[in-house]
């Protein structure tokens, strides 16, 4: 600065055009504002503030010099003899100005005859501006700021924090009586619209997952709400006064840090960015947490630890604003006449309800946590609200050291209050969460980066039991009120711990399934609900998926979901989570598109659990998929052949086959283009194919009627693939192989015939259910057991078309009762009269 200084006058003495100098103050503003970068690096937070601040003062001030050496030339009078004050305001004012905040600067005058004052303080703002400066001037003559605080909210919060830069002390000290006559004048108009704007702001900048520093919850707005409330309050011109007082020195501190920290991301921001920036965005994370100096961790990335800090600090400075504003303001808006008032809302000893609301005295003296869960429980159902108050007693509980038999069987009796999301809602705000509930630990402050949820995991949570409060669905509501009052509990419970499986490595819903029944047990719940409950939560957020990414119209997509359920109770309770859970993510959510899909699928779902033997089966599928899915195998793979392995269509592939049979089957057939085969003859004889071209069954299976099949399953795979197992009763010469592999590559041909045995099969021993599932028909011979029998059977199905899905065999006591699930594709259902005469070989008759 002193460079500039001099290089100003050298320009001046030579008689320098305006242009030429305002060139160079422009060059070294751009020059200071490209070095900054360096600056952060090795400066803080509020330091960077303060450092930044002075410096800006200091330019603005060699522009004024500037302007008045132009003006008055070698006549230049005292600064202090000049009727101009230059004043900070705002953020400029508290010394707290970030790259590229608005300097907000205020010229103050009295208009004294003799000086050119409006040339002066119009050319110091063009020339500012000139500079690159962001000015937000504002100029004023000292005997209209009573009357322009008056018409202007803004200004009275703006020159609360008034800081003289430079000019006429005498100007100053008579702008600083204004000041206090200010500070003074209709205080509660002005408190009470302070609170108001603000009330207005938060709702408009709640706490997201990228959230507004600024103007949001627990950004600097926040901040400054405090100073403001106490300057009117207590006129003091730092809150740091007020500390031994209102506030002890361990809560201040708490809350300062938490600003440094939030004063660290602005400058970054800024920084990052190039311009004013106030939101988190997650584009510019990555580079914010590692500038912050968070690095990766095996268990969390940089990103999640910074946004975890960043929210943990909102929360910081939240809880001290608003208990601080709080306090300040009763000073300004008690009314003597109260007193007697509250006897009419006195509920116990310091405890009154009003408006639904509980309140109590800030010299409450706290109790332990155990006696304050017991006056929660105790409440009547009316309290929907704690004030500000009561969380600051909540606040100051006396915790143990460990839950006690005892503390445990007061919070179960809390988790069966009806009007539980209250109670929940201030022990979070009073930052007894946790203590009350250790299994919330890691979803404290747990960021989500998945571009649905717009609220770290823990607010998620209370909002989704916010939700089940104030059902807004007539069709979901009815459906909750028919609950009784402990399935009512459990589905609360659920609401609020459905998430609580996040933040650890494992797959959320497995962990959460977990955490969810060990902590249901030591609270000794009832087991038949601890089962159902934890159910609903390793599966809390299937039915969404089902519902936008599912054909809900398939039986085998409803089958799949229900069997998931295992009872109807199960879905009712699903459906109601599930839509807290959708409202809980943002008001507009929860769509009528998305309650029409819900609802659907609701219905779909019901009929489902009145043919329990396809449920069962169902159900038998999904568990060996989640065993599989938890196999080392299964990991190692592509993410590609992981979904494969899901898109099987076959329920009998995964009754029948093992673990690592499936995920053999499902890795050989990836690469099939058109078939692959193996055969296997140690005890008996055994033929694996996978086609993916038709294969001629009926001609592979008639050249290998000198054997004896003993069992026969078909699977249908992905990707309209196949896998077949034939399973003969007895082994063969090796010498045979050749010709039985000659066999198989011949049955790719759809054009060959083989002259078959045609065996004896009556009537009354085919039944045939065109109702079995809605994509799928059953045909069941019950037949002596004879060669051929199958082959035959293949051969006919061929002819007319027919796709078997699955096809079990078996034979017991010279009687074989073979099964076929067949695909309803029209070639079956429409010709079953037909079929019949061909297997029953009447068709010439």
């Amino acid at each position: 600065m002193t460079e500039l200084n001099i290089e100003i006058e050298e320009l001046i003495t030579k008689g320098a055009e305006d242009f030429e100098i305002s060139k160079v103050f422009r060059t070294y503003f751009k020059s200071y504002v490209n070095s900054i970068d360096e600056v952060l690096e090795t400066t803080g937070g509020k330091d960077f503030f303060v450092k930044h601040t002075k410096h800006t003062d200091k330019f603005i001030i060699l522009l004024y010099k500037y302007i008045l050496r132009k003006h008055f030339g070698d006549y230049q009078p005292m600064s202090t003899s000049i009727p101009i004050t230059l004043i900070a305001l705002g953020s400029y004012g508290r010394e707290q100005l970030c790259i590229y905040s608005d300097v907000d600067l205020m010229i103050l005058y009295e208009d004294i005859k003799g000086y050119n004052l409006k040339a002066i303080m119009e050319e110091l703002v063009t020339l500012a501006w000139d500079c690159g400066l962001k000015l937000g001037s504002r100029v004023h003559e000292v005997k209209d700021i009573e009357f322009s605080v008056q018409e202007d909210i803004t200004i009275k919060s703006s020159i609360l924090e008034s800081r003289m830069i430079y000019g006429s002390k005498h100007l100053w000290y008579g702008y600083q009586n204004i000041l206090k006559k200010i500070r003074k004048t209709n205080q509660k108009e002005f408190v009470l619209d302070k609170l108001d704007e603000h009330k207005k702001r938060l709702l408009k900048y709640p706490l997201k997952m990228e959230p507004n520093i600024k103007d949001g919850y627990g950004g600097m707005r926040e901040s400054n709400m405090i100073f403001w409330m106490a300057t009117i309050a207590y006129g003091v011109s730092d809150i740091k006064q007020l500390m031994g007082k209102e506030f002890s020195e361990e809560e201040y501190k708490r809350y300062r840090s938490s600003l440094e920290f939030i004063f660290r991301v602005r400058n970054y921001l800024h920084s990052i960015s190039k311009k004013k920036l106030d939101i988190v965005n997650f584009d510019i994370l990555p580079e914010l947490s590692t500038k912050l100096g968070f690095k990766n961790k095996p268990r969390l990335n940089k990103d999640r630890q910074c946004m975890a800090k960043l929210v943990e600090s909102l929360h910081n400075v939240h809880f001290f604003s608003t208990i601080m504003v709080k306090k300040f303001t009763r000073k300004v808006l008690f009314d003597p006449k109260n007193i007697s008032r509250l006897r009419e809302y006195r509920l116990k000893q310091n405890l009154y309800i009003y408006e639904n609301k509980l309140y109590t005295s800030f010299n409450a003296k706290p109790k332990t946590l155990n006696n304050l869960l017991k006056e929660l429980i105790s409440l009547p159902r009316e309290v929907k609200h704690f004030d500000r108050s009561y969380v600051e007693y909540a606040s100051r509980t006396k915790l143990p050291n460990k839950q006690t038999k005892e503390l445990k069987k007061t919070i179960k009796q809390l988790l069966y209050k009806s009007n539980l999301y209250p109670i929940i809602k201030l022990l979070y705000n009073a930052r007894l969460f946790q203590t009350v509930l250790p299994v919330t630990k890691k979803i404290i402050n747990q960021p989500q980066f998945d571009g649905y949820h717009q609220h770290p995991v823990d607010i998620h949570s209370i909002k989704t039991l916010k939700k089940l409060t104030n059902i807004k669905d007539d069709y979901v509501k009815n459906i909750f009120d028919s609950f009784d009052a402990k399935e009512k509990t459990l589905v609360r419970l659920v609401c609020l711990f459905h998430d609580v499986g996040k933040g650890r490595i494992t797959d959320h819903h497995l962990a959460g399934e977990k955490l969810f029944k060990n902590m249901m047990n030591s609270f000794e719940l009832e087991k038949e609900h601890i089962q159902l409950g934890s159910l609903l939560i390793r599966h809390h957020n299937m039915m969404s998926k089902v519902a936008s990414s599912e054909d809900i119209y398939s039986e085998k997509v409803i089958l799949a979901f229900t069997a998931l359920l295992q009872t109807q109770l199960a879905l009712k309770m699903l459906y109601v989570v599930t839509y807290a859970d959708i409202s809980a993510v943002g008001e507009s959510v929860y769509k009528s598109s998305t309650a029409s899909l819900l609802k659907q699928l609701y219905l779909q779902s019901l009929p489902a659990f009145n043919n329990t033997s396809l449920l069962s089966e169902n159900a038998r599928r999904i568990a060996k998929q989640n065993r599989i899915k938890q196999s080392s195998r299964y990991n190692d793979l592509s993410n590609i052949m992981k979904k494969k392995i899901t898109y099987i269509s076959s329920n009998q592939m995964f009754l029948k086959c093992k673990s690592d049979e499936i995920i053999d089957i499902a890795i050989r057939a990836y690469e099939v283009k058109d078939f692959t085969y193996k055969i296997i003859n140690k005890d008996h004889l055994s033929i694996k194919i996978i086609r993916a071209i038709p294969l001629n069954l009926g001609f592979l299976l008639g050249k290998l009627e000198f054997l004896n099949i003993s069992t026969m399953n078909i699977f249908k795979l992905y990707d309209e693939k196949k896998f077949f197992e034939i399973n003969f009763s007895e082994k063969v010469d090796d010498e045979d192989i050749p010709y039985i592999e000659q066999i198989i590559e011949s049955s790719f041909d759809m054009s060959k015939k083989t002259k078959l045995l045609i065996p004896e099969i009556e009537e009354k021993g085919i039944e045939i259910n065109c109702n079995h599932t809605t994509y799928l028909a059953s045909m069941q011979v019950t037949a002596k057991d004879q060669k051929g029998l199958f082959a035959y059977i293949a051969n006919i199905f061929d002819e007319f078309g027919i796709e078997i899905e699955t096809a079990k065999l078996s034979s017991i006591k010279g009687m074989a009762k073979d099964l076929f699930l067949i695909e309803k594709n029209g070639n079956f259902c429409g010709q079953q009269e037909e079929i019949i005469k061909h297997l029953c070989n009447r068709q010439d008759k």
